[in-house]
C-alpha cells in the first residue's frame, strides 16, 4: 500500500456519496494493522460549506471529488483491497489540508 493510495469505499451506506477514500498514513507504516483513511466525496453531496484549504478538489478516473479532511478515520489496513488511482500529484495539497486541520495554518 502507498501513500495517497485511493480505494473503493465499500460501505454500502456511504458509498454513493462518498465513492472513493484515500490512504494518508506513510507507506513507512504498512506494517500497523491500522490506516487512516478519509473519503472523497461527490461534490454535490457535500450539504456543508466546503473550506478550499481543507477540502481539495481531487480528480479520481475522470470524476471531480472533494477531499473531506475532516472527516478522517483510522480503519483495519485489511478493509482496503485493490488501489483504483494515486494522489501523489496533489500531494502538496493535501498535506496542507491536513496541516490546516490540525494546526490552523
Amino acid at each position: 500500500m502507498a501513500h495517497l493510495d485511493v480505494y473503493l469505499n465499500r460501505d454500502a451506506r456511504t458509498s454513493n456519496s462518498r465513492p472513493y477514500v484515500v490512504e494518508l498514513q506513510s507507506g513507512l507504516l504498512d506494517n500497523l494493522p491500522t490506516t487512516v483513511i478519509a473519503p472523497l466525496a461527490k461534490p454535490q453531496s457535500v450539504d456543508r460549506l466546503s473550506i478550499t484549504r481543507l477540502n481539495p478538489g481531487v480528480n479520481v478516473k475522470g470524476t471531480d471529488l472533494i477531499l473531506l479532511t475532516q472527516d478522517l478515520a483510522a480503519i483495519p489496513r485489511s478493509l482496503l483491497k485493490s488501489s483504483v488511482a494515486n494522489l501523489s500529484p496533489q500531494r502538496d495539497e493535501i498535506l496542507a489540508a491536513m496541516d490546516f486541520l490540525f494546526t490552523g495554518f
